[in-house]
């Protein structure tokens, strides 16, 4: 288990003193291709660095602009969107608008197939979700970045606000909505879409019913970090595809498993017994006291 919450720092790990490593450091660059060479995550005149956190003994994807290395993740979404041969590209930021002209937000990729004229004969969504943070991510940052050489073995664990993934707020808050517009708009066109995932955030989601990829308009992409031990840094690999229907998969992760009723009786008599508490009942109407009013 790492003593501190950085695992990739302006692309590489933060053990890692090789030139193209130092370089990214001391420019604040991006290698995962965003829009621009520089990181802009948080702040453009002072960047979050941060790629991956830890997260006990895995690793956690903490920027979507993480899942562009070498673009895989749009060759992986268009071998699911286009039959193989398909001339294709993809577009990054593309606004999506409802039926009333206001905006859905916009897509984070979408994957456009072409003829030889350059026309447009097909589309594809891929939608990708890093985790978002607990507590305080920039303050262990700046600690480490003002000098990285000796503070890359730092101990964090007895700072206040250690930061860890939030992965039920990262599901909850961003994952279902955007597959509830976004994609509920894109499926409704009769278009498929794809869903970029690190595994150990895809984990946490319920199992989801699965179909024969013929049968898919909704693709999982679950990615994994493989770390290479000579060039000291990591790789963003696919390590599976799952295969499912919209609107059961979207009914699977917006559907709660119901709990104990009897697990929140105990609950709700816990904080009864400590709001009375002398032990007798509390001196408030009962139903019956109300309705014979």
């Amino acid at each position: 288990m790492a003593n501190q919450p950085l695992a990739e720092v302006f692309g590489y790990p933060i053990d890692n003193f090789s030139e193209e490593a130092k370089r990214h450091r001391r420019l604040k660059l991006c290698p995962f291709n965003n829009k621009v060479p520089s990181c802009t995550k948080d702040k453009a005149n002072s960047p979050l660095g941060v790629c991956t956190v830890f997260d006990k003994d895995e690793e956690a994807i903490t920027c979507p602009i993480r899942f562009r290395q070498n673009w895989t993740i749009a060759e992986n979404a268009c071998q699911f969107f286009f039959p193989e041969g398909t001339h294709w590209t993809s577009l990054t930021e593309v606004r999506l608008n409802e039926g009333n002209g206001k905006s859905a937000g916009n897509i984070d990729v979408v994957c456009v197939s072409y003829d030889e004229s350059g026309h447009v004969l097909d589309f594809g969504a891929l939608e990708v979700q890093a985790v978002y943070i607990s507590g305080n991510i920039r303050n262990p940052f700046e600690y480490y970045l003002a000098d990285p050489t000796t503070r890359s073995n730092f101990d964090w664990r007895r700072k206040p606000l250690y930061p860890n993934p939030d992965y039920l707020s990262s599901s909850r808050k961003r994952l279902i909505p955007q597959l509830i517009y976004k994609g509920g708009i894109l499926n409704a066109w009769g278009k498929k879409t794809a869903v970029a995932l690190h595994k150990n955030f895809y984990n946490t989601l319920p199992i989801l019913p699965e179909v024969n990829r013929e049968d898919s308009n909704l693709a999982w992409l679950i990615y994994d970090l493989v770390y290479n031990v000579e060039q000291k840094k990591y790789s963003l690999e696919l390590e599976r595809t799952i295969y499912t229907q919209f609107q059961p998969a979207l009914d699977k992760v917006t559907t709660p498993e119901p709990g104990s009723m009897d697990d929140f009786i105990e609950i709700l008599q816990d904080k009864l017994d400590e709001k009375n508490e002398d032990g007798n009942p509390p001196d408030a109407p009962t139903l019956t006291d109300v309705i014979n009013i």
